[in-house]
């Protein structure tokens, strides 16, 4: 069994190398043409890859659109979390860092159309099921981790007693999704600075 493991890895790989290129493309093309906008057909044209090795790869349009959210997932985790969680205590510090990765992520353009998930949420939120359930999962995640950080803040008395920390969680996330739309809509990085501002006047109590 361990002999038939090597073969059966460098079979994988080519396979395995496509499937992270097509995806990663499709994550671009998804912040300017829409998850709906993605085809198999469509990113066979855009990664040079025959559409009879994607349909392989994939199966289906929406196998396609949920593996593209993870990876849009995975490339916030890296470029938004992990450096904050990585970087700070927990608590205002984070709640801080957390934010100014995200607004940092979007003015940096890590996708041509700004945060992935605001961009798609705004599509597939009234269309029911599985990629709109995968979009709110990970939006919902996101959420989660604010408030978890805004509870510890005023658990450690660094805003003030009696402060909801879901409010806090839901006024950071309107102030980051809207700076991302404002951004991308008329090209305006000024709106970056002022979102910062923002969110160091409602953290500081």
């Amino acid at each position: 069994m361990r002999e038939e493991e090597g073969p059966r890895k460098q079979t994988r790989a080519p396979g395995e190398r496509s499937r992270a290129r097509i995806v990663k493309e499709a994550a671009q093309l998804a912040t300017i043409e829409g998850i709906e906008g993605l085809s198999i057909g469509r990113l066979a044209d855009a990664t040079g890859i025959a559409k009879s090795s994607v349909y392989a790869l994939f199966g289906s349009k929406e196998e396609l659109q949920l593996a593209t959210i993870n990876e849009a997932r995975d490339s916030f985790i890296v470029e938004v979390v992990t450096p904050a969680l990585s970087a700070t205590e927990p608590g205002c510090d984070r709640l801080l860092a957390l934010c100014d990765g995200f607004l940092s992520y979007v003015e940096r353009r890590i996708f041509p159309g700004g945060c992935f998930f605001v961009a798609a949420s705004a599509e597939v939120g009234a269309r029911p099921g599985r990629v709109h359930d995968e979009v709110a999962r990970i939006q919902q995640q996101w959420r989660d981790l604010l408030e978890r950080e805004a509870k510890i803040a005023v658990e450690h008395g660094e805003l003030p007693p009696g402060t909801d920390p879901a409010q806090i969680a839901f006024e950071l996330g309107v102030i980051l999704a809207g700076t991302n739309i404002v951004s991308v809509l008329h090209d305006d990085q000024a709106v970056v600075a002022r979102a910062r501002s923002a969110v160091k006047s409602r953290l500081s109590g």
